[in-house]
């Protein structure tokens, strides 16, 4: 299971770490995308993925599951994906807790 939010809103730490670690109980493999997920604090946000990782959450990346969901650059719409990719985005500041 990919565990996302709304079309157009970035999901809130705690309640994707709340449905991640349900979904983990059920039984399912559960894909967390950290780009895509916010907290009210950079520190809270920290300790949910902290805590899913510690749960058996996979974290991932936006980018990295457009890949995986295409399959391939054999994908009819890799070009275009790509160019998706590429657009600049905003920094995540992840790369400043060494800890993930």
């Amino acid at each position: 299971a990919v565990v996302s939010t709304q079309s157009g809103h970035y999901g809130r730490g705690v309640c994707v770490q709340q449905t991640a670690i349900d979904l983990l109980t059920l039984g399912y493999d559960v894909h967390v995308i950290v780009d895509a997920t916010s907290s009210r604090t950079d520190t809270d946000r920290v300790f949910a993925f902290q805590r899913m990782r510690q749960a058996g959450v996979f974290l991932t990346t936006s980018e990295s599951m457009i890949l995986t969901l295409a399959g391939g650059s054999d994908h009819p719409q890799f070009r275009d994906l790509q160019r998706i990719i590429k657009t600049e985005a905003q920094d995540t500041k992840l790369l400043s807790f060494p800890t993930l």
